[in-house]
């Protein structure tokens, strides 16, 4: 795909505000056919492979779409198992993006472990600038966003205006609860990350997730040590 083919911003705001206000209450299958049939070829889906939910959902509505993972080089073994099947079994294509420094060369620069002393900075080499770097290429894109996930989530948007990339930002399944996902998941069979049967409520890199207590939040295992809820490409 080329940038030179880019559509203007400002349309492209006027158009997710609009679909905003009439997709609200559309199921998902809509919410993507109107995105697929809108944007084409420069319209992606993101997924960090907690499950393959919103990509087989997708797919079956745009067989063949690109999908964009963020490779930060720190993902658990079964991440990557999970981008593996659906690589193997889906019909789209799985684009891994990996951030400008390794992890080796960005230890080297900034220290070991940065994650452990400044994982704003950590997230934003390692996933923001590359997701930006990535879209360039599209003028939309899908994430699966819920607003039941957490306080910061809670007034997604199904189709909005990305003001920070200048892109179409949807999110089909942002009025689903976890009952939802379930009833999906079981329904269609999808593969889900192994880690969830071990405790953990959400799935992130390695060195900032654990597992979760009886009762907590599900994201309580992500950057348990800060005051963060969010790796940044969702702000």
């Amino acid at each position: 795909m080329s940038p030179t083919n880019e559509r203007d911003p400002y349309e492209l705001r006027d158009l997710a505000l609009r679909a905003g206000r009439e997709l609200e209450n559309a199921t998902p299958h809509r919410i993507v056919e109107w995105a697929a049939g809108e944007f084409g070829e420069r319209f992606c889906v993101t997924s960090s492979f907690a499950d393959a939910v919103l990509v087989h959902l997708v797919s079956s509505v745009a067989p063949g779409v690109e999908v964009v993972f963020l490779d930060t080089g720190l993902h658990f073994d079964e991440t990557l198992d999970v981008r593996e099947t659906v690589r193997r079994t889906l019909p789209v294509t799985v684009r891994s993006v990996t951030p400008a420094r390794t992890v080796g060369r960005q230890d080297g620069e900034f220290g070991p472990r940065l994650w452990d002393r400044s994982p704003d900075e950590c997230c934003h080499m390692r996933k923001v600038e590359p997701l930006d770097n990535a879209l360039a290429d599209y003028d939309a894109w899908a994430a699966g966003l819920r607003r039941d996930e957490s306080k910061s989530r809670a007034g997604t948007r199904v189709v909005d205006f990305d003001a920070n990339r200048r892109k179409v930002k949807v999110a089909p399944i942002a009025s689903w609860t976890q009952s939802d996902v379930d009833a999906y998941i079981a329904a269609n069979d999808i593969p889900v990350n192994e880690l969830f049967n071990r405790g953990y409520g959400s799935v992130g890199c390695w060195p900032c997730t654990r597992r979760v207590a009886p009762g907590e939040d599900p994201r309580a295992g992500r950057w348990a040590m800060f005051d963060k809820e969010e790796c940044g490409i969702h702000l």
